[in-house]
C-alpha cells in the first residue's frame, strides 16, 4: 500500500483518487472545492490536510487545470515540494508545453524529488474506472517510484522517454488532434441540419463509416441530446490548443487546422459559453447558419 496525495479533485483528479482509493492505497486529497473534497473523504479518503500529510507521502499525483496551478501547487507559498521527502514520486499531469514540463522537473529534482511528467487521456469515465491512458517520461526511478499510483490510474502507460518534455510533447499531438476532431464533429452535425439530416441520423450513420472519430462518438450524443453539462468544458481548448500553436510557432510549424479550430472555441467562449461542455462550438455554427439546435427553446 501506498502513500498517495492527489491535488484536484474534479472530473478527472476525482475519479483517478478513487481508483487509488479502490486498489488499496491510502489516499488524501486537496480541492479548492469543498464539496468535493468532503464528497472524497466521504468515500474514504484521507481526513486530515493534504499539507499535514504531505512529508509521509509516497507519490503526489497533480491533476490540475493549468501549469500555474501546478506550479504553485508544488513551490507557490503554500507548495507541498519543501514537504514531501526526498525520494518521492511527484506525477504531473496537466497539458503544459514541454519546455514548461522540463522547468517544472528540474525544479523538483533539485530538491530530491523524482518527477514525471504525465499528461492523461480517457475521459472522466476512464479516469473512475482506472482505465486512463497516461503518456510519461521520468527517470526508471521515477516510473518506479510512481508505479503503485499508475497501476491503479490506468490501463496503458506510454514510457516515452528518459527525459521530462516528452510526454507533454506526445499530448500536444493528441491535443491537436482531438479539438480539431471536436469542432470538425460539430461542423458535421451541423452542417448536415442544413441539408435536412438531423443529429441523431448523423450520429447513427457516421459512428458506422469511415468519417466516424472518437470526438464524433464520444461528444455528438451531447449534441443530440442538447446536454451541454460539462465533463471537458470550451475554455480547456483555448488553453490546450493554444499550447499546441505556442509549441508549433516556436517550431516554425505552420498548424493551420489547429489554428481553425482554436478560433471556433474562442467564438464559443466570447459567446458565454466557456465553462460549457466543448461540444457547445455546435451552438457557434448554429448560431451562424440560423440553425435550432436539440434543446434549444
Amino acid at each position: 500500500m501506498a502513500k498517495i496525495g492527489v491535488v484536484g479533485l474534479g472530473a478527472m483528479g476525482g475519479g483517478m483518487a478513487r481508483a487509488c482509493l479502490e486498489a488499496g492505497h491510502e489516499v488524501t486529497g486537496h480541492d479548492l472545492n469543498e464539496a468535493a473534497l468532503a464528497a472524497f473523504r466521504s468515500e474514504g479518503g484521507g481526513a486530515a490536510p493534504l499539507a499535514e500529510v504531505a512529508p509521509a507521502l509516497d507519490i503526489l499525483v497533480l491533476v490540475v487545470l493549468n501549469g500555474a496551478q501546478a506550479e504553485a501547487a508544488l513551490f507557490g507559498p503554500e507548495g507541498l515540494a519543501p514537504l514531501i521527502r526526498k525520494g518521492a514520486a511527484v506525477v504531473c499531469c496537466p497539458t503544459v508545453s514541454p519546455d514548461f514540463a522540463r522547468s517544472l522537473a528540474a525544479r523538483a529534482e533539485a530538491m530530491g524529488l523524482l518527477y514525471l511528467d504525465a499528461p492523461i487521456s480517457g475521459g472522466a469515465g476512464k479516469a473512475r474506472a482506472g482505465r486512463l491512458t497516461i503518456l510519461a517520461s521520468g527517470s526508471e526511478a521515477a516510473f518506479a517510484a510512481a508505479a503503485p499510483a499508475l497501476d491503479a490510474m490506468a490501463e496503458t502507460v506510454f514510457r516515452l522517454g528518459a527525459e521530462p518534455g516528452a510526454g507533454s510533447a506526445m499530448k500536444a499531438v493528441n491535443q491537436l488532434l482531438v479539438g480539431v476532431h471536436i469542432a470538425a464533429a460539430a461542423e458535421a452535425i451541423t452542417f448536415g441540419m442544413t441539408q435536412g439530416v438531423s443529429p441523431e441520423q448523423t450520429l447513427d450513420v457516421i459512428s458506422k463509416c469511415a468519417g466516424t472519430s472518437w470526438a464524433f462518438e464520444n461528444r455528438g450524443p451531447h449534441i443530440r441530446d442538447g446536454d451541454y453539462t460539462p465533463l471537458s468544458a470550451v475554455d480547456i481548448w483555448l488553453k490546450d490548443l493554444g499550447i499546441v500553436l505556442d509549441i508549433a510557432g516556436r517550431a516554425k510549424f505552420s498548424a493551420p487546422l489547429t489554428a481553425a479550430a482554436l478560433q471556433q472555441f474562442v467564438a464559443a467562449s466570447g459567446s458565454g459559453l466557456g465553462r460549457e461542455d466543448d461540444s457547445a462550438v455546435a451552438k457557434v455554427y448554429a448560431r451562424n447558419a440560423g440553425l435550432k439546435l436539440p434543446g434549444d427553446a
